[in-house]
């Protein structure tokens, strides 16, 4: 057994997962995108483990309902990791304690992650996510406090750096490790390069050889032969994959597939509108029909690429509630199936 397929292993005991036979891929929290039915979508195409959406531990702390909503975990996905974010070290271990004490068995979840690489400015300008990649030191505190309140393991999400100028990835890893993180997942971009450019794997894979803890390597992951190359470029223990599943469930097969050595075949359009209404009902359902807007965005990434999606996105922006949302999609699918048939 090689020490990158050994590191894999160990992820995986410590994700509480089966080893499946390649390297642990995990989905990335992503705020107003992982919810739990597009969760599920993905653990059957063979994620390995989802996280919650981004979770504030100041609206934990002020018991913020829309806040303590984003906690809910279905059977499928079980053990979850929850992900929050804040820059305060006693909130944060209040609100990790009473996490577990009233709102999550720790037996459903895998992981508590920190997060410290979200570079949206409305995150930052609070001095949260990314901006404590520039105060190492309170960073610190954070995890420490998180390890010390938390009955499962801690893992933190970061950045390249804030800056170029300030490159740290390697330093911030070594912190995480030595204040107590069971694993790091390091997106090799900066925090102002936002999501422009290319992710920086030469970077990451400085951060596999400065530490002894697992490194899952995030960023530019669109396809199997992305996946591939991120796990040769880097020796990273596990994947994380972001945009590249956002409408498109199917990455983690693909993926599979491509580090199994197997032929992928990808989903048809039929297979792809099937999981954008299952996703959008079985929302609605958990939801309520109020927030039917919010799977608006998730059409378009189904539908990107398909004749005549242009003109559903233009429908779907403009329709009145859920139904008629999706009625359009049931529309559109019905158009797909006559086209494909002539």
């Amino acid at each position: 057994m090689t020490a990158g397929e050994e590191k894999r292993q160990r992820l995986f005991a410590l994700l509480k997962r089966e080893d499946t036979g390649v390297c642990p891929l995990l989905l990335a929290p992503m705020a107003g995108v992982t919810d739990s039915a597009f969760r599920r979508l993905c653990i059957e195409q063979g994620a390995d483990m989802t996280f919650t959406e981004m979770v504030s531990a100041n609206g934990l702390h002020y018991r913020s309902h829309r806040t303590e909503e984003l906690l809910s975990i279905s059977d499928a996905e079980k053990p979850c990791g929850i992900q929050l974010f804040g820059h305060d070290p006693a909130i944060i271990a209040e609100t990790v304690q009473r996490l577990f004490e009233t709102a999550v068995d720790p037996a459903d979840a895998a992981v508590v992650d920190l997060n410290m690489g979200c570079p949206a400015p409305k995150i930052t300008g609070n001095g949260d996510g990314s901006a404590l990649m520039r105060d190492i030191p309170l960073a610190s505190k954070l995890i420490e406090a998180a390890v010390k309140a938390s009955p499962v393991p801690v893992s933190v999400k970061f950045r390249k750096s804030w800056d170029d100028a300030h490159v740290n990835a390697v330093e911030f890893a070594r912190m995480c490790e030595d204040s107590g993180a069971s694993f790091v997942t390091v997106h090799g971009r900066t925090r102002m390069q936002m999501y422009s450019g290319k992710a920086d794997r030469a970077l990451i894979a400085e951060v596999v050889n400065a530490v002894s803890i697992h490194v899952v390597g995030n960023g530019d992951i669109f396809s199997g032969e992305s996946a591939a190359d991120m796990l040769a470029m880097t020796g990273c223990a596990g994947l994380m994959i972001a945009r590249g599943a956002e409408g498109n469930p199917f990455i983690f097969a693909e993926v599979r597939s491509a580090l199994s050595g197997r032929e992928y075949v990808p989903p048809t359009e039929e297979e792809r509108l099937g999981a954008a209404l299952r996703h959008i009902e079985e929302y609605v359902l958990e939801h309520g029909s109020g927030l039917f807007a919010d799977m608006r965005k998730h059409v378009a990434w189904y539908t990107k690429g398909m004749y005549g999606s242009t003109e559903l996105r233009r429908r779907t922006n403009n329709c009145a509630d859920a139904e008629e949302l999706i009625s359009l999609v049931e529309e559109f699918r019905a158009s797909r199936r006559i086209n494909a048939e002539k």
